[in-house]
């Protein structure tokens, strides 16, 4: 088994699930497998199916010895794919742990973290043509402003822009260091690891085009979803966030309120809970990364 952190509000997350021991639920982000055996302890009858595209997770589903399970290695926006293929009909649960593992951050060779002296990748699927490198040194100015704004929510994106296209002019920005070093001058005085974290995020969304895979996989949700079943998502930025609880709130990632002819909200499901569920200071404590994780929970009506 990969060695994995110890996955983030696992107890929360498993009891929003509501786990009926013969239902059918879907594990979106395996990952290590701590949510998808704690799962798994619960199902008597039932059936529970893995997704993840990263191949360390497919190894460790292979340790998983279940007859009530099935590894998909897949990206979750495939979701409708898949189970149609394996002829499933509505689930009771699905279950989406976003963002990037503590292990593919604490893998060097990834090129997540800003931590480690690495090439540029920061690819979940590694099978795939494009990597972090690739955005920096081939995309034109206006795409990597856009990139930077929208997916980093970055304030000086002309600057930053103008400083990684001048650099790369001269040789090509190939590591986690030698990006570093030109993004450096343009961060805020005592800011800089925030500053760092902001460039790394927008490029990792890009490569992993991570917000058009999280509005597929709401959208297909809605649609496997039996009546009374529940979407349990954490999150680890407002980007995600958001297009969570505009779904979940309002029933389209937009945030937009639409109602009917008496004035009742029309949405597939509603939330559980009126606000996000935080980790607790103890788990903070244990498990950093947990820091900013925001648990929401809704039931389809």
């Amino acid at each position: 088994m990969q060695e994995y952190h110890q996955p983030v509000l696992l107890p929360e997350s498993i009891e929003g699930l509501n786990i009926n021991p013969d239902g059918i639920y879907i594990d979106l982000t395996m990952g290590g497998g701590g949510h998808s055996k704690a799962i798994l302890k619960k199902l008597v009858n039932g059936h529970l199916y893995a997704f993840d595209q990263d191949k360390d997770a497919k190894v460790n589903a292979t340790e998983i010895e279940n007859r009530s399970f099935n590894f998909v290695a897949a990206n979750f926006k495939h979701l409708s794919r898949f189970l149609k293929l394996y002829k499933t009909g509505p689930v009771d649960g699905i279950l989406a742990d976003l963002g990037v593992s503590s292990y593919q951050f604490d893998k060097p060779d990834r090129g997540f973290s800003i931590r480690h002296e690495a090439k540029l990748d920061m690819r979940m699927d590694q099978q795939q043509h494009l990597t972090a490198a690739i955005v920096i040194n081939e995309y034109e100015t206006v795409q990597l402003k856009r990139i930077f704004s929208q997916y980093g929510e970055i304030r000086n994106t002309n600057r930053l822009t103008d400083a990684i296209v001048s650099s790369r002019s001269n040789k090509p920005i190939e590591t986690v260091e030698e990006l570093k070093e030109v993004i450096t001058p343009l961060a805020p005085k005592y800011k800089e690891f925030k500053y760092y974290a902001q460039v790394f995020q927008a490029l990792r969304i890009e490569v992993n085009d991570e917000l058009t895979a999280i509005v597929d996989m709401l959208e297909q949700s809605n649609e496997w979803l039996k009546p009374g079943g529940r979407l349990v998502c954490i999150a680890y930025h407002s980007l995600e966030d958001r297009l969570i609880k505009n779904f979940m709130q309002k029933g389209n990632i937009e945030g937009k309120e639409e109602k009917d002819f008496y004035g009742n909200l029309l949405r597939p499901m509603e939330p559980v809970n009126r606000k996000p569920i935080v980790p607790s200071a103890a788990e903070i404590e244990r498990n950093n990364r947990a820091r900013s994780a925001k648990l929401r929970i809704a039931k389809k009506l």
